[in-house]
């Protein structure tokens, strides 16, 4: 009965801090730009291109659309909305008719003034992708998909209702993060386990490694003399009125932040195949249990770390492409801050997840063995 309890209660007190985190609000729902103005979806009917130029590779001026709005307020009318290009391809979008797009309508009085074409409306495409997601991980995994879906729900969660406003609000983001990341690793390796000594042994190799990074991440990121303002769109917070965030605290957040789902995934590993050695040798010494678990760590980290370098890269192909369309020297390209911010991501990331498997291996092994010391 004990047993079962301690299984089940990690997805109670999971589903419990879902339902407070969704009903939690973040303080920033009535954002200024968004009074006296309605967010809506409306239909294509015709475009006007005339004003739009041409240069061959991107486009700028602005594309006049003729627009039924199909939700909101004004749900039903006919108007007439502005999609300006500013010559990005990267942001700029070209509509067509039949496309449903996001719009923005500005009003006063209760007549509209101006409609702005945000973008495409993708959310019935997104909610189908979700769906897909959730009946295949379902169909495959059953209980234990469950699980890992409201492990994830409780992650995105956490993120958007506590650690972003948060970071917003001027709290130390260092602490902030680490505080974010071991109540997730927490509950989520407790999904696995339940709460037991392998929950215990996972939890604490796992926030070990996390904190080696943490560690490192600051400090080679003062060594390197990299600004937080490498983050994309982190500029935008300073011109938004956020210029008493800190964003060199932020990337360094991020560093072990991005790395803790591959330092979970390698520490549940290890703590399963030293419980296994365990369960089949009740008389094994904690030393010889040990032994297992780094032997099995060794085995595990030459692909993690790999899985951190294809994981950040992959993100920067188009700029290896730049550099190499160009002929820049590689001294150049490792020298470039962007280029020096991933490594900091993915070398310090990796320096976690070699220094995890020590951790876990001795947590699991103090723990989880019943035999004789050595």
């Amino acid at each position: 009965m004990k047993k079962h309890l301690r299984y089940h209660a990690p997805l109670l007190v999971c589903l419990l801090l879902i339902a407070v985190l969704i009903a939690l609000p973040t303080g920033y729902e009535d954002a200024v730009q968004y009074q006296q103005a309605e967010r809506c979806t409306a239909r294509v009917v015709s475009t006007d291109d005339s004003s739009i130029v041409d240069t061959g590779l991107v486009r700028s001026g602005e594309q006049r659309c003729e627009l039924d709005i199909t939700s909101g307020a004004f749900k039903g009318e006919r108007v007439e909305g502005v999609n300006m290009l500013n010559g990005s391809l990267e942001q700029d979008k070209v509509f067509a008719p039949g496309d449903t797009a996001q719009v923005v309508i500005s009003h006063k009085d209760g007549h509209i003034t101006n409609v702005t074409m945000i973008d495409h409306y993708r959310i019935p495409a997104e909610l189908l992708m979700g769906a897909a997601f959730v009946a295949l991980l379902v169909l495959f995994a059953g209980q234990t998909g469950l699980r890992a879906l409201f492990s994830f729900a409780l992650t995105i969660l956490a993120i958007w209702k506590l650690l972003v406003p948060a970071y917003l609000k001027g709290l130390n983001p260092i602490w902030v993060g680490l505080g974010v990341t071991l109540l997730l690793t927490t509950l989520i390796i407790a999904l696995v386990y339940g709460f037991d000594r392998r929950c215990a042994a996972a939890v604490s190799g796992s926030f070990l490694g996390i904190l080696v990074t943490c560690v490192l991440g600051a400090l080679f990121t003062d060594m390197f003399r990299i600004h937080g303002a490498v983050m994309a769109y982190s500029e935008s917070l300073l011109y938004a009125g956020y210029r008493h965030l800190s964003l060199t605290q932020i990337f360094m957040a991020s560093i072990f932040l991005g790395s803790s789902g591959a330092v979970m995934d390698l520490s549940v590993d290890i703590t399963s195949a030293v419980h296994e050695v365990v369960e089949k040798r009740p008389d094994i010494s904690r030393l010889e249990a040990v032994r297992s678990g780094i032997n099995v760590g060794r085995a595990a980290m030459g692909t993690m770390t790999t899985t951190l370098l294809l994981a950040y890269s992959g993100g920067y192909t188009a700029l290896l492409m730049v550099f190499m369309a160009q002929g820049t020297p590689l001294g150049h390209i490792f020298n470039y801050k962007y280029v020096a911010a991933e490594m900091i991501h993915t070398v310090i990331g990796s320096f976690g997840l070699v220094t995890v498997a020590p951790f876990t291996a001795l947590c699991a092994g103090m723990l989880l063995a019943k035999g004789k010391r050595a």
